[in-house]
This record gives C-alpha cells, sequence and structure tokens, in this order.
C-alpha cells in the first residue's frame, strides 16, 4: 500500500503524461487550467487505494481514477457557471476566467475525455466500468437538479436534503471506489461493500463540505467562505437551524434566505449566528460523526485483512476531520 500523498502523486504524473497540446486551445487551455488546479484529489486517490487493498497494482486503476478525476472537474467547471461562483480552489473558476459559453464548451468536452480513459480497459472490465459510470454520471446530474430546485423550495426536509447530495457527492465517491474493486476483480460482495463504504463517507465528506462552508477558514477552505449562503441553499445545517429556533429566529432565517443584498457580509454574520444559537452547527458534526461511523461499521464486514481496514478507519478518520 502506499500513502495518500504518493496516490496524488501518481495521479498528477499520470495526468501530466496525457496532455498533448491540441486545437482549438480556447478548448484545450480551460481543460488543463482546472485540472491543474489540483486540490486533494480524493476521488482517483479512493479509486487506486481500493486496487490496492483488494490486491491489485495502482497502476492498473490509473485510467479509470483519471476518468473520475476528470469527470469530477467537468461537473465543477458547470457547477461554477450555475453558482456563478468566483473561485474554485483559491484560483478564478474557468467562465471568470475565460467566459460562460468557453466554460460549458469545455465542460462538454470533459465529460467524453472522462468516458475514453475506460476505453483503456479489456471488454469485460470496461464494461463493467462504463455501466458503473453512465448510472453514477446521471445521479450527479439529478443531484445537481435537484440542488438547484432546493433554492426555491421552502418544503426541503432533511431526508429530501441527504438525497440530494447522496445524488450529487456521494455516488461518485461510492462509484470511484467500486472502480477499483472492478479493476481487482474482487468478490462481488467486496465491491458492494466498498461502493456502500464510499456512499456513507461521501455523505459525511459533503456534509463537512457544508459546515466548512459556513465556518471554514477563508485561508485554508479556498471557496468563497458563506457561498452557500449568498445562493441561500438549503443544507443540512439551514433544515437544522429552522428545526431547532425559535419562532422568531425561523422567520429571521426564512427572511434571510429570501433576499440578495449587494453586501452580504451581514447576512452571512447573521445567518451563522443562528446556526450556533440554534444547535444546527453541533447537529451537523454529530451527522458527520454517524455517517462516518456507519462507513466503519461496514469496513468490518469486507473479507480482506486487518491492516487494511485500518487503512480505510484512519482515511475516514482524517476525512471527518478535515480543515479544507
Amino acid at each position: 500500500m502506499h500513502s495518500i500523498y504518493q496516490y496524488q502523486e501518481f495521479i498528477s504524473d499520470y495526468l501530466q503524461s496525457q496532455y498533448e497540446i491540441k486545437e482549438p486551445k480556447n478548448l484545450y487551455e480551460p481543460i488543463h487550467y482546472i485540472l491543474d488546479l489540483g486540490g486533494k484529489r480524493i476521488r482517483p486517490v479512493l479509486t487506486l487505494m481500493t486496487s490496492e487493498i483488494f490486491d491489485a497494482n495502482y497502476k492498473k486503476a490509473l485510467p479509470a481514477a483519471l476518468a473520475v478525476e476528470v469527470f469530477h472537474n467537468f461537473s465543477l467547471v458547470h457547477d461554477d457557471i450555475m453558482d456563478d461562483a468566483p473561485l474554485r480552489r483559491g484560483q478564478a473558476t474557468v467562465h471568470e476566467k475565460w467566459n460562460v459559453n468557453t466554460g460549458i464548451l469545455s465542460g462538454d468536452a470533459m465529460l467524453i475525455l472522462a468516458y475514453q480513459y475506460f476505453e483503456k480497459y479489456q471488454p469485460k472490465i470496461f464494461r463493467k466500468l462504463a455501466k458503473l459510470f453512465s448510472k453514477t454520471a446521471l445521479q450527479v446530474c439529478e443531484g445537481q437538479q435537484w440542488d438547484v430546485d432546493f433554492e426555491t423550495r421552502d418544503d426541503v426536509t432533511i431526508p429530501d436534503y441527504l438525497k440530494m447530495i447522496e445524488y450529487k457527492t456521494a455516488v461518485l465517491v461510492a462509484a470511484a471506489m467500486k472502480m477499483g474493486a472492478i479493476i481487482a476483480q474482487t468478490s462481488k460482495e467486496n465491491a458492494n461493500l466498498i461502493y456502500d463504504f464510499g456512499l456513507n463517507l461521501g455523505l459525511a465528506f459533503q456534509l463537512q463540505d457544508d459546515y466548512l462552508d459556513a465556518f471554514g477558514d477563508p485561508e485554508t477552505f479556498g471557496k468563497q467562505v458563506g457561498g452557500d449562503i449568498i445562493e441561500n441553499k438549503k443544507t443540512y445545517l439551514y433544515l437544522k437551524a429552522l428545526e431547532f429556533s425559535t419562532k422568531e429566529e425561523a422567520e429571521q432565517l426564512s427572511h434571510l434566505f429570501s433576499i440578495h443584498p449587494d453586501d452580504n457580509s451581514d447576512k452571512i454574520s447573521s445567518v451563522k449566528e443562528i446556526f450556533n444559537s440554534s444547535g444546527a452547527s453541533k447537529a451537523t458534526q454529530d451527522a458527520i460523526q454517524e455517517f462516518t461511523f456507519k462507513a466503519f461499521e461496514i469496513v468490518e464486514k469486507m473479507n480482506i485483512e486487518e491492516d487494511k481496514k485500518s487503512i480505510l478507519r484512519t482515511f475516514g478518520e482524517n476525512l471527518m476531520g478535515r480543515k479544507v
């Protein structure tokens, strides 16, 4: 087994080896730009890690890992356009650096490029990877649409929200891990269990992202802190705050999530105060822990060595405590 840092290096080196100078440059330069911003590369790391958990050489999983990374970044380029986000990983978003049309078209090209990496596998493995990827890609789109719909709905429930983040975020984490299992040709039971492990870890990851969006350090978070509040997104924090607040606080919160002031600083400050005073902040942290522990319970059912179970648990613990 290798370290997370080593996996990140393997992915970075493989990514650089795939670059070609192509025309038109305004299609391909934005793709290289967003991919070179790096980030944590959690999803492709999980593909490589899982392949080794199930006793395959990580090199076999590099094309699938890169497919996951390219798809994930495609979704970010389009998400940033939809959210009108100015920053991604501390740098200008693609549509800000170029323009919206370029962002849309480069994103489209990334989706196609992602599928091409599966062509490097034998037909039997290719079919399994492509089938899982197609299902996952469609779920991500469904999750994104729910996310958009929720901005104008006032009847969003906690189960609604959890289903949305399952599709928008968690299924890609789960699929990234199952791809490693498919490439390693482990048992169907192990492949399904690692998918469920990834799903719960993905839910914890997104709830942590929601929490950091409000309470993260601007120096380390990489995105605009308070972005979800500015966009009036009905996150877990918001829904729990409504559930726990007094009538007056709930009315104030609902009002704050119906306005778009020119200067958002007071709005962000007021919302965060309600998140804390209502207990929504703590409830969100408790939920992050709950989904992480569910993932750990699944690890115990896997037919793998104890040291490899420990690696999966350590990864989950580090994810739960992240600041970025």
